[in-house]
């Protein structure tokens, strides 16, 4: 058996204690199958000294809940983890880059279709105001840069006050209503290649298809016509090594695919609707081991 190390959430953060062990356990089994033992350290007891880590032949950061709120020391840890070449996948530098969604401005660069984005150092209401007209919409959603689980995300209807706003950079989109009717779709690839698809939506009247906000999933057997393309588009926009990625995209109002996020940090890898229960991306893990 190869020992490997998954990294979890701070210990003294109580938000997460009674899910990730059990995230834990579902890794854990689906990597027995190819005979690889798990071991689980906190990514906080590794922000300054990576002499914990760089023993290991593999160290996936897949259940690092709650770095958001805790950005700069996640920061520090992923150039220390850079710096001492661990070997991390998916990469220090990719799980650096991808904890602001300033990404998606880069990839809209390249070619990738987005939501209309504006990008503001600090939400105001003038910005939302404002923001209405210049993306053509009645209803906007505005979110912090650096977030998680829809964490201060609003839901912003044209004349309406902002309450509990983000802080620190922000960025506000056009709301796409088919969240609410056909929800948002999430392809995962393992090693590159597509490993299953699960559509989400969220309980009637909310945006939040998390499921600590009631959002139901369901497996698809196959991608929606047009969203494998962009999804393609995406990781061809990364351009980088990655063992995992789940990419997460909706409809527009003309039809059309946007790219909500391209998760390549700790994404769910919603194992209970893979194929035997993870077996993908076991075999991913087996062939970079």
């Amino acid at each position: 058996m190869t020992r490997i190390t998954v990294l979890t959430p701070d210990p003294a953060d109580p938000s997460y204690s009674g899910q990730w062990p059990g995230v834990l356990e579902r890794l854990s089994k689906a990597l027995e199958a190819a005979d690889v033992t798990v071991e689980a350290t906190p990514w906080t007891d590794h922000i300054t000294d990576a002499s914990g880590l760089t023993g290991y032949p593999l160290v996936l950061p897949v259940i690092v809940w709650g770095y958001h709120r805790d950005h700069a020391r996640w920061m520090q840890a992923c150039r220390t983890w850079e710096e001492a070449g661990v070997r991390m996948l998916n990469p220090a530098r990719v799980i650096g880059w991808n904890s602001d969604k300033s990404y998606l401005g880069r990839l809209a660069d390249r070619g990738v279709a987005v939501p209309e984005t504006i990008w503001v150092e600090g939400v105001t209401q003038a910005d939302v105001d404002a923001a209405f007209d210049r993306l053509g919409t009645d209803v906007v959603v505005v979110k912090p840069r650096v977030s998680g689980g829809a964490w201060k995300t609003l839901r912003l209807t044209r004349g309406e006050a902002m309450v509990g706003a983000p802080e620190g950079p922000a960025m506000i989109q056009p709301y796409l209503p088919s969240i609410e009717t056909e929800g948002e779709t999430s392809m995962l690839f393992f090693g590159g290649k597509l490993s299953h698809v699960v559509n989400k939506r969220p309980v009637g009247g909310d945006f939040r298809i998390q499921v600590q906000f009631g959002g139901q999933y369901v497996a698809l057997p196959e991608p929606p016509a047009g969203a494998l393309a962009l999804a393609q588009k995406t990781l061809a926009g990364i351009d980088e090594t990655l063992l995992y990625a789940r990419i997460d995209m909706a409809q527009a109002p003309d039809g059309g695919w946007r790219l909500m996020e391209a998760e390549l940090i700790e994404p769910d890898f919603y194992l209970g609707s893979a194929p035997g229960g993870g077996r993908n991306f076991a075999e991913a893990v087996r062939a970079v081991l």
